[in-house]
């Protein structure tokens, strides 16, 4: 299986960028989360500036976020500065909106942002709307400015739904998840997806060339011998996740509690104590300004007990190395093609893991 990895978008993020590189890392991917994170078009032209070879991400923009002549221009001048080197990813706008304090968009908005994106980047025409008001529009400064002319691969976030997976099989585009570690899940959005695609019509591909690949977002912890999985080196590298999963449900608890109550008790009592030390409920409604500060950011030592061993043995990636290549090859099995990791305690030293283990 390949390997990328995810940061936020910051300031010096090129030189992590650098390094992935040497180490063969297959791609490097940012976040777009626009009040918690950087700007990934920034950051990723600064990665782009400094690598040769590396693929370079977007996890993920929204038509939420951005509007698609804006995203495409982002997208065509960064594949202009690396070319067929860029993958972005699309999707409902789900965290990047909830840090707003909003929700996210439709699947049908999704659609129609896609199929922008990818006329667009392709230097075709596509339709604009705004209101009542529809034009065609096409770059209209292409050559010495952007490029269209090498592929850009997109991938659409997909959870548990299919809905986000039949956009992929329609738009030809491959399938992006975060801590979707399960083998049966991902056979059945890849099931939708080529579902979707077996009813949609010709000539939807974005660009000739393009790919319709699955990541998955996780985190890795490889064991030292007789080191406890449960223990606080674990916790610290892999928790971030956890913590984000519980942040959300803590957002959404009153208008989803459902979402909430499939956790479980212990999660549930998890997801409050998360609330009550933000300082915040669950029907607050500045509450996302308490719950996603330092989201995906290393967690802090007090909040260690709420990464519930449950949890962490569902959204990452923790053992020896014979676990886990055994469960990395379960989910190449499923028709995962790269494992993305986020490092949060030391970049460096967790890529360097990721590449020997997956040489």
């Amino acid at each position: 299986m390949r390997a990328g990895v995810v940061f936020a978008a910051r300031p010096g993020v090129e030189d992590l960028a650098v390094r992935a590189e040497e180490l063969g890392l297959h791609s490097f991917w940012v976040n777009d989360t626009p009040m918690v994170h950087g700007d990934p078009f920034v950051a990723l032209s600064l990665c782009a500036k400094a690598t040769s070879r590396i693929r370079l991400g977007i996890g993920v923009t929204s038509p939420a976020l951005r509007s698609a002549p804006a995203a495409a221009s982002g997208l065509a001048s960064l594949n202009a500065l690396a070319p067929g080197r860029i993958i972005c990813g699309v999707g409902t706008g789900n965290t990047a909106r909830r840090t707003l304090g909003m929700r996210p968009t439709t699947a049908a908005r999704l659609e129609e942002f896609t199929v922008a994106l990818q006329d667009l980047c392709a230097g075709r025409r596509t339709e604009y709307r705004e209101g009542d008001r529809v034009r065609d529009i096409r770059f209209l400064h292409a050559g010495p400015y952007v490029n269209t002319a090498d592929p850009i691969e997109f991938v659409v976030a997909a959870l548990l739904g299919p809905k986000a997976a039949g956009v992929a099989g329609r738009r030809g585009t491959g399938l992006i998840s975060f801590g979707l570690l399960d083998p049966t899940a991902w056979r059945a959005l890849h099931d939708t997806r080529r579902h979707a695609a077996q009813g949609a019509a010709h000539g939807l591909v974005a660009h000739p060339g393009s790919q319709a690949d699955s990541y998955v977002v996780t985190s890795l912890h490889l064991l030292g011998e007789g080191e406890d999985p449960q223990g606080d080196a674990a916790r610290d590298a892999t928790g971030h996740l956890v913590l984000s999963l519980l942040a959300f449900a803590a957002d959404t608890a009153a208008e989803t509690p459902a979402f909430a109550d499939q956790l479980g008790p212990e999660a549930r009592e998890a997801v409050n104590r998360l609330l009550e030390r933000r300082g915040t409920t669950a029907t607050a409604p500045d509450r996302h300004i308490m719950l996603y500060p330092n989201y995906l950011g290393r967690i802090a030592p007090q909040d260690r007990d709420l990464v519930l061993p449950s949890l962490l043995s569902a959204l990452a990636l923790i053992g020896t190395r014979d676990e886990l290549l055994a469960r990395i090859a379960t989910l190449e099995r499923a028709g995962v093609d790269e494992l993305l990791i986020q490092p949060v305690v030391d970049p460096p030293a967790e890529m360097a893991v990721l590449a020997q283990l997956l040489a």
